[in-house]
């Protein structure tokens, strides 16, 4: 099948073939007819599968010119790496169409995105928290929004914006159709869905959790951190075969840790992302990423849903996620677009069984796995988290009780000694005048009556 196979304009498709698109992906072309008819759907396929143009496509084919300046689609994603990319698609797709496209997100200046609203847009694009500050401040006229589209709904609710997305939906219109992208379903996602949607369509690429054949797997077992550095070094060392390389670690201490390690072995090579790196030296890594400037990048699983980046020959776990799910997350950024892909799991039982069993468990597939090379040197030094943690239960001594003791008081000393010398008004009165007096009497004596009166 074909992009001419299905009911796309001749925009669409002059877009498409200037991008050298031919053929759509499986949940392109299951999905189109469903969106097309109008119902409320919900898309569950896997990262790296097309979910971008499987609806974006359609939406836009539907898509009517109209003089008013309001949006029309509104798109919701998780991150603000993930708006730049959907921005740079729609923009790509409406080459050849009217179509104006603005991205919302926090941690810039709000005035620009509200400057760029008054101007115009057809389709918007933004996470929960700064869309809703939009419309809450009036920017954002939401009377003629026909399509809303929830991207990554699962990563969503994830870093908590479930209570910002019902409120987003309840300041929608009421006649809408709403589309939902997720690679996992679970109950909240299940919630959302019966409170919002109106006898929505599924439409399933590949079951939940399901390995993507398309991605050569390979787990190693690694005992400990200095080992698995290693031998990363020695993977990375094979430039012809690494040619473009993801790092994945499980935090943001892990990965400045990891940069310091190796990064002076690949001078101007290497770069790294995660959520404490400003915006513009993330945008500015991953372009550089995406060229070829650098052919290593070390992220985290956060930024992980955000990196839309093609030709990834190789992506390393260089430990295994907290979470199962980021698992299928990070391997779906190699394998791309139904291309071949490789992900290798750097992994040490004794620390992260337990996740490896929980991911296998996912996926109902076990990874092959490759003994790690006689050459690798295997290092005897545990870093803080490694090291054993004692049995022994933190006992605290308790301070023996003090003494009982006497009185604390003493007498003051003479200077420190005070009497209470304060004389009443009418015993000075009396000593002065010999005889009581009152406060009104010095200045107005008693004048005696007269007979008579």
């Amino acid at each position: 099948m074909t992009f001419d196979d299905l009911n796309l304009n001749a925009s669409l498709k002059n877009a498409l073939r200037d991008m050298k698109i031919t053929c759509p992906t499986t949940i392109q072309h299951k999905i189109f007819a469903v969106i097309m008819s109008g119902r409320d759907t919900i898309g569950i396929a896997q990262t790296g599968t097309g979910k971008t143009y499987a609806y974006l496509l359609p939406c836009l084919r539907k898509w009517k010119f109209n003089k008013a300046l309001t949006p029309q689609i509104m798109i919701i994603v998780p991150t603000r790496e993930l708006v730049v990319q959907v921005v740079e698609e729609t923009e790509k797709l409406t080459k050849y169409m009217d179509v104006s496209t603005i991205g919302a997100y926090g941690g810039t200046n709000i005035k620009t995105q509200m400057n760029a609203l008054h101007q115009g847009a057809d389709v918007v694009v933004g996470t929960p928290g700064r869309l809703m500050d939009l419309m809450l401040n009036g920017i954002l006229k939401t009377k003629l929004i026909k399509t809303l589209i929830i991207d990554e709904v699962d990563e969503m609710l994830n870093l908590g914006f479930r209570t910002q997305l019902k409120n987003l939906m309840d300041l929608l219109p009421e006649k809408r159709q709403n589309l939902m992208f997720s690679a996992t379903l679970d109950n909240e996602i299940q919630k959302l869905i019966n409170l919002f949607f109106k006898r929505p369509e599924r439409v399933e690429a590949a079951p939940a959790g399901s390995p993507l054949e398309n991605i050569n797997q390979i787990l190693y077992s690694v005992p400990n951190f200095n080992t698995k550095i290693n031998f990363l070094k020695e993977l990375l060392a094979d430039e012809e075969v690494m040619h473009k390389v993801l790092v994945f670690v499980s935090s943001k201490k892990l990965a400045d840790e990891l940069f310091e390690k190796i990064h002076e072995l690949f001078p101007e090579q290497m770069g790294i992302i995660h959520s404490n790196k400003s915006q513009n030296y993330r945008f500015d890594v991953v372009k550089k990423f995406q060229s070829g400037i650098y052919r290593i990048l070390i992220a985290t699983d956060l930024i992980s849903r955000g990196l839309d980046i093609s030709e990834v020959s190789h992506v390393i776990n260089f430990d295994l996620p907290e979470i199962q799910e980021n698992y299928i997350h990070r391997i779906g950024r190699t394998g791309r677009a139904e291309k071949k892909g490789n992900a290798i799991s750097l992994f040490s039982p004794y620390y992260e069984d337990h996740k490896k069993l929980a991911i296998e468990r996912l996926m109902d597939f076990e990874i092959p796995k490759e003994a790690l090379p006689d050459h690798i040197e295997i290092s005897t030094v545990l870093t803080l988290d490694e090291l054993p943690k004692s049995s022994q239960p933190n006992l605290e001594l308790k301070k023996p009780l003090a003494a009982p003791s006497g009185e604390a008081f003493h007498e003051k000393k003479s200077k420190n000694q005070k009497i209470n010398s304060k004389v009443r008004y009418v015993d000075k009165m009396k000593r002065k005048y010999k005889s009581p007096k009152k406060r009104g009497d010095k200045n107005n004596p008693i004048v005696p009556r007269k007979k008579g009166r």
